[in-house]
């Protein structure tokens, strides 16, 4: 990892309460692993003091984040205007693992929730350029609320969305989405599933996989204050013992969490 400071490109509302950032960070561009992320620090003053963690949107002339406004630090980072500069550390973590070999052809099924879209768009950029059919599930609340449809689109040849109000495509949670989608597939290959979102969902998803015997890696939505476990701010619990989010994970293979 590596502290530095960089340039944001770009800060663009895409939106009701959703910001893409673009910065100029080569070098973390140039490591950086699906599913890690950094850490910024949203202020150039003491309010707030901690950074914010953000994970990797997509790796395109530098980096991207897609983020949601839900408190004091993404507020300010909000109002941040091309051209000044951001201290960003990273990347951090341990991100998604791709399929491997084995005797069935591999088959990843992305299920992104809310803004848990944020990490998924660069796992399924690099699925595609690793040739791995893959399969994307969206869901949100409300139509309003559906985010990265058409990038997801562009890497994945099957986009599907639910919502839970019924405004756009099926009606209900994602979950139902996946339980029929899992109907109408073929069932020929080793599916291992990608997931990330609201506790609840990954919990649900989780259940699911394990019924099935799919592999779960999932990505943890937690606070993380420093980034790099010093802090013991991002404790999860799992089979094997207490592990931090930050360091550790964000990505866990769902099999090994205590939910």
């Amino acid at each position: 990892m590596k502290d530095i400071k960089a340039k944001i490109y770009s800060n663009n509302k895409v939106g009701p309460a959703y910001y893409k950032m673009h910065l100029d960070a080569s070098y973390i561009a140039r490591i950086v692993k699906p599913g890690q992320f950094v850490e910024i620090r949203c202020s150039d003053s003491s309010e707030p003091l901690l950074r914010r963690p953000f994970s990797i949107h997509k790796v395109k002339r530098g980096i991207e984040i897609l983020y949601e406004v839900v408190g004091k630090g993404t507020e300010v980072l909000s109002k941040k205007k091309d051209g000044e500069f951001v201290d960003v550390l990273g990347p951090l973590g341990n991100g998604f693992i791709l399929p491997g070999t084995s005797n069935l052809e591999p088959r990843a099924i992305i299920i992104a929730g809310g803004i848990g879209a944020a990490p998924l768009v660069y796992l399924a950029e690099e699925l595609k350029k690793n040739k791995i059919k893959t399969i994307v599930l969206i869901g949100a609340k409300t139509r309003s609320l559906i985010l990265c449809e058409k990038d997801f689109k562009k890497a994945a040849p099957e986009v599907y969305v639910s919502t839970d109000d019924g405004t756009y495509g099926c009606k209900g949670f994602v979950s139902k989405l996946f339980h029929k989608i899992l109907k109408t597939t073929e069932s020929k290959f080793e599916t291992i599933v990608y997931v990330c979102g609201p506790h609840g969902m990954l919990r649900c998803i989780a259940d699911i996989c394990l019924e099935r015997n799919f592999e779960c890696q999932v990505s943890l939505e937690e606070k993380m204050a420093c980034g790099i476990g010093a802090c013991l701010g991002c404790v999860v619990k799992t089979k094997s013992g207490s592990k931090l989010a930050c360091k550790d994970g964000p990505v866990f293979n769902a099999s090994e969490l205590i939910w």
